[in-house]
């Protein structure tokens, strides 16, 4: 039979150490910690793979920096998805189109727009959430994702804040309370003096439960104590169609929307949610001008990716939204609708979501609003 190998010096320690341990001999009492203690043959394997180790870490770290490179190099590199969660018509499909349009011709890649429209929003977000993280897919989100965790006492909406990846923001519009043109007032005291003597006559069109409108009139309702009755719809377009139709009377909504048939006579403007007056509006008074203090009413649009979109991606994206808002021609088509250019980076954004998540939870629980019971 051949010959059993020897064995290798630290078995010996460790066997000496066991058998000392067991036998009660000389130094028992030291043994446990001399058997945790690496021996010299530890040390000699350890040594010998080192090396090698450091050498597989630097080759790892290497092809994980150079796939980041050549994920945003080759970014984008087929046709991407703008992801809009209210219908068709509104200030929302309206800005995403220019930005669509202008990455369109950058990029070489068609940016389609698409509306996910009802189901408060969740349509849109599980839209989002379901698609690949490699930037090809993003969603336009407004404060609305800040105002819906606070409406929805069943959470489902804070998986969506958590997850999504943000971008930048776009751009921030004032609202503007518009009435039908056979309301019989035409000046904010005048609307809180008839809805205070006719309640239930006076129906704000909004976009969805939990939209940034729908906070817009219920904060009035706080401010005021008018009792303005929202009635909501699949975003602005829908609901400035059943106002013009005269299924509701009245809204919040903001200048993209409203201005058209403000200009054609069918519809007042009385008060604007800014802390100035609009320029395409010049003889429509802020609400602190109209009586009511402290009352501000905006809307915020941005952009954000699908979760675990990678870091290379969301910078060239936000690059690439910054070149956007930056041109002349933008920011003129902008301004036409009375709508400004809103700047917040990818880190600045995800600050202001968290403000922005504390103080329509504080506008919610004035209200004393509640959605999904």
């Amino acid at each position: 039979m051949p010959e059993a190998a020897a064995p290798s010096p630290h078995r010996l320690a460790d066997g000496r150490a066991f058998a000392t341990m067991r036998t009660g001999g000389p130094g028992a009492r030291d043994a446990p910690t001399r058997a945790m203690l690496p021996t010299s043959g530890w040390w000699r394997t350890i040594m010998r793979f080192r090396p090698c180790s450091i050498r597989s870490l630097a080759a790892g770290v290497l092809i994980g920096l150079c796939g980041c490179v050549q994920a945003q190099q080759d970014y984008p590199s087929r046709p991407m998805r703008f992801i809009v969660g209210n219908a068709p018509g509104g200030s929302t499909s309206f800005v995403a189109r220019l930005v669509a349009d202008e990455m369109t011709k950058s990029w070489g890649h068609s940016v389609v727009v698409d509306n996910r429209g009802g189901g408060d929003g969740v349509i849109a977000y599980q839209a989002l959430q379901r698609a690949a993280p490699d930037g090809h897919t993003m969603l336009l989100v407004t404060a609305a994702l800040t105002i819906r965790p606070a409406l929805h006492p069943n959470k489902v909406y804070d998986a969506y804040v958590k997850e999504f990846v943000p971008v930048t923001t776009l751009v921030r519009t004032d609202y503007i309370m518009v009435l039908h043109h056979s309301v019989p007032a035409n000046t904010v005291k005048e609307v809180i003096a008839l809805a205070k003597a006719k309640p239930g006559y006076l129906k704000g069109a909004v976009s969805n439960l939990g939209g940034a409108n729908h906070l817009a009139l219920e904060y009035f309702n706080v401010l005021t104590g008018a009792g303005l009755k929202a009635v909501p719809y699949k975003g602005g377009g829908p609901g400035m169609t059943a106002l013009l139709a005269g299924e509701v009377n009245m809204a919040f909504n903001n200048a993209i929307t409203v201005m058209p048939h403000v200009k054609s006579g069918k519809l007042k403007a009385i008060g604007v949610g800014g802390t100035e007056r609009l320029s395409t509006l010049p003889n429509v008074p802020t609400f602190a001008e109209a009586g009511v203090p402290g009352y501000v009413a905006r809307n915020w649009f941005g952009v954000m990716l699908p979760p675990r979109a990678p870091a290379a991606i969301v910078n060239k994206l936000a690059a690439e939204v910054e070149r956007i808002r930056s041109l002349p021609a933008f920011r003129q088509k902008l301004a036409a609708q009375g709508v400004e250019p809103f700047a917040l980076g990818p880190q600045a954004f995800a600050a202001y979501i968290q403000d922005e998540l504390a103080r329509w939870a504080k506008v919610v629980k004035e209200a004393k609003l509640k959605i999904g019971e």
